[in-house]
């Protein structure tokens, strides 16, 4: 069973805080699930903890607490970051536009001894790894283990932009054991240190927090060149996100469209025009951190890239905790999501459903999509651009039988919705009662009535789908929406892959905290409606506003 030891000085961040507010933070005795102490000027402090926020004090924060804290942290750098000497707390400045400071953000920095263990094998293996994962979730505690770890045994030299890995001052913080630090004087210039550390001390491992521009991938692609071990985070929280980030893409080998010839379209199956990778990946190994405890392992992105890009499920391996600290690893399965449109970029979501070893007989129930995450009117108005086409059947399973999709269908004509569901190879079970349903599927003009049964089903969470009319066209492009399937035929529609990879920056700018909302281009009723399901896939809220032809998608988070 693996042992954690956290050390964190909290001590010394309580310090340089007001005395009360210190103080309330000492009466709460929360001291390990704390993440940082918020002080806005004009409002009450908050502090941070891992389930929440609470208020410290009952009154606001003055000019004076602020600069009681200033008075005793180090000088703020040109990212407006501060620390405290021989720690690894950090204190962000919010500045008005004068430069004044009037806020704060006391970020609590801890050594957790222990934390790589779950991937200890691949961080001693030499190959160079990419660490993704969303702000908070452990990245650069993983990258100060790794330093530690490694240089008990390799020349070890840190590219510290931030003093977030060795800690404030010019003496490293312990956790880093015998690595080397060397300081950024400006974040714009870690490119340029990556470099110097290559050529002027001979590592066999550097490890980078963040790299966010283009100048530090195209360093990091020189490091990895020269056969050094390369240790990195970058933005993003999935192998996905930078495949569609143009600046970082080419960390993971970089995206191309290339045109091939008829006789090689043919061979493929698939339009002339494809995506490949354009070079092989600077990273061997990619990491999405979902939590502290549960990780997905890409043992070879150039394989997991292509994949992606050819629609395939890539290769990737579970690791997680469980309570009594025993690491599990195991092959995941995953839910395919909504292969949106005709774009020549399918989207696949690295959602585990499910975290033990899948038995051949198991059944595999149908995927639950809450409607309260998309309006249902809205995919409902989407649905009128949805042309009629063909589907494309499942290929048969060999893990059992499926148990059957049940559906509660209101309006809808029984034996078309069988002959529909014969199409996709797919049971279905017609149920009489709400409380029973997967899925409730009605048509536009019982929906507008909203009647009593889509009123339950509502209040209990249950997905409602909307078809234009009762015919077996329109249940079959529901029934393909249910089942995550894309259609047949396979042509690339340039406006449609234009639009989503628009969504997919403003859903990374929500996710990332850069943007409570953010509203799309004006597009057609059929883009808007792939724009909502991609929100919906990440868990998001959409919704139509405007009127045609100036309709447009706003996205914005819970």
């Amino acid at each position: 069973m693996t042992q954690f030891q956290i050390t964190d000085d909290l001590e010394a961040l309580l310090n340089v805080l007001p005395p009360d507010i210190a103080q309330a933070v000492r009466d709460r005795n929360r001291n390990e699930a704390l993440l940082e102490v918020v002080l806005d000027l004009g409002r009450y402090p908050e502090a941070r903890y891992t389930d929440g926020e609470v208020t410290l004090c009952a009154r606001e924060v003055t000019e004076t607490d602020i600069q009681y804290v200033v008075s005793r942290i180090g000088e703020f750098d040109a990212d407006n970051r501060a620390g405290i000497q021989r720690t690894l707390h950090r204190i962000s400045a919010i500045r008005n536009r004068r430069g004044n400071i009037i806020g704060l953000t006391c970020r609590v920095g801890r050594a957790v001894y222990g934390t790589i263990d779950i991937i200890k094998d691949i961080i001693l293996s030499g190959k160079s790894i990419l660490l993704l994962g969303r702000p908070g979730v452990g990245k650069t505690t993983m990258l100060r283990e790794a330093a530690r770890v490694l240089a008990e045994h390799k020349r070890v030299i840190i590219v510290d932009t931030s003093n977030e890995i060795g800690g404030d001052g010019d003496i490293p913080h312990p956790a880093v054991g015998r690595a080397r630090r060397m300081q950024v004087p400006k974040p714009s210039l870690q490119h340029e240190v990556m470099i110097e550390a290559v050529e002027n001390h001979m590592p066999e491992v550097i490890i980078i927090d963040e790299i966010g521009r283009e100048l530090e991938a195209i360093a990091a692609r020189t490091i990895a060149e020269r056969g050094v071990q390369l240790i990195a985070t970058a933005h993003g929280n999935t192998l996905e996100n930078l495949l569609m980030n143009p600046t970082l893409s080419d960390l993971v080998g970089g995206v191309e469209s290339v045109t091939l010839s008829d006789e090689e379209a043919r061979r493929r199956g698939t339009q002339k025009t494809v995506l490949e990778r354009r070079a092989p990946p600077t990273f061997d190994v990619l990491i999405e951190i979902q939590d502290r405890q549960r990780l997905l392992v890409h043992h070879d992105v150039a394989a997991s890239v292509d994949a992606l890009l050819r629609g395939q499920q890539p290769d990737v391996e579970l690791r997680y905790r469980d309570e009594e600290g025993r690491i599990h690893i195991e092959k995941p399965r995953f839910r395919r999501a909504v292969m949106v449109g005709k774009s020549p970029l399918p989207f696949w979501r690295g959602e585990i459903i499910a975290t033990t070893p899948i038995s051949p007989g198991e059944p595999t129930p149908p995927p639950r999509v809450s409607a309260e995450r998309v309006g249902a009117f809205d995919l409902e108005e989407e649905q009128e651009g949805l042309p009629p086409s063909p589907w494309a059947a499942p290929a048969p399973s060999g893990n059992g039988p499926r148990r059957p999709l049940r559906v509660y269908p209101l309006g809808l004509a029984r034996n078309r919705l069988q002959r529909a569901a014969s199409v996709f190879g797919t049971p279905i079970q017609v149920v009489e009662q709400i409380h029973e349903a997967d899925v409730v599927i009605t048509t536009k003009a019982h929906y507008r009535r909203h009647p009593r049964a889509l009123t339950e089903a509502e209040g209990r969470g249950i997905p409602i789908y909307v078809v234009r009319s009762n015919t077996v066209t329109q249940i079959e492009s529901c029934l393909a929406d249910i089942l995550n399937l894309a259609p047949a035929d396979g042509e690339e529609d340039p406006q449609l892959a234009r639009a989503l990879e628009e969504a997919e920056a403003a859903i990374q700018k929500i996710l990332n905290g850069e943007a409570r909302y953010v509203d799309l281009s004006p597009q057609n009723a059929y883009i808007r409606r792939q724009q909502h399901l991609l929100a919906r896939q990440y868990n998001l809220i959409s919704h139509s506003y405007g009127k045609e032809p100036n309709r447009y998608v706003r996205i914005y988070a819970e």
